[in-house]
């Protein structure tokens, strides 16, 4: 199982857009195609061999029944990374990266857990002996519980891998993961090394085209080996 990926789909999308020179990272030179108008342009042909390998990294850890978490915190993308996280079922961060989600992920996840717990008083009715400040000042600690650990409450242990949006406004979280053996797969625009990344995507990190485009397929790969996998269950049932 392989997703097809088209050169001129992707040029399209923009992902051959880059930055003007004083940008561009040393790094990222092999990766150039030239420069239009300021802008230098990526080599969409090395692009697509970056971005089929990182396909084929999502769809091992999906086929080895791993976690992968999709992390995208620029405002303009959070709606597009919540959608992917959701129709994937996938964990996500949309909102800051939380320092020590990776480091110290023992109490990240008394966190979570407290939060999960919270919810289940609520749900059940027992908050409603409180009185209704009481009641007011938990939901609203809810609230806040949800935007910063929503996307990742279903944590039970820590991610194999990480999917990057945009590794320099994200950096925190790919150094993290760098730090705690978690791979790293994320897009890579011209301005950052893209050596960060065990997997990276060559590509415009900040047009809406272009991460929608890379997120559509990331989405693909996923769901379609979640397809393989549940067509394998039965399979492995009867050898039992």
């Amino acid at each position: 199982m392989s997703i097809q990926l088209s050169v001129e789909d992707m040029a399209k999308a923009g992902l051959q857009f880059g930055h003007k020179k004083s940008k561009i990272h040393p790094k990222m030179k092999p990766f150039l195609y030239g420069l239009r108008n300021t802008v230098f342009i990526i080599d969409l042909d090395k692009t697509k061999d970056k971005f089929e390998a990182a396909l084929e990294a999502i769809r091992k850890v999906i086929a080895d029944n791993k976690i992968m978490i999709v992390v995208g915190t620029k405002v303009q993308f959070k709606k597009m990374v919540r959608e992917t996280g959701e129709a994937c079922g996938l964990p996500f961060v949309t909102e800051r990266w939380l320092g020590g989600t990776f480091t110290n992920f023992g109490i990240i996840k008394k966190r979570l857990d407290f939060f999960k717990d919270q919810e289940r008083k609520k749900a059940a009715g027992e908050f409603d002996k409180y009185t209704k400040k009481e009641q007011a000042n938990i939901n609203k600690e809810l609230k806040d519980l949800e935007r910063k650990f929503g996307g990742i409450k279903g944590l039970e242990k820590m991610p194999e891998a990480i999917f990057v949006v945009d590794m320099k406004k994200d950096k925190l979280a790919v150094k993290e993961a760098r730090e705690n053996g978690v791979t790293v797969i994320g897009i890579a625009d011209v301005n950052i090394d893209p050596g960060l990344a065990d997997f990276p995507i060559i590509a415009n990190d900040d047009a809406m085209s272009s991460v929608g485009y890379i997120l559509g397929k990331v989405r693909e790969v996923v769901l379609a080996q979640r397809a393989v996998n549940l067509e394998a269950k039965p399979a492995q049932t009867e050898v039992k």
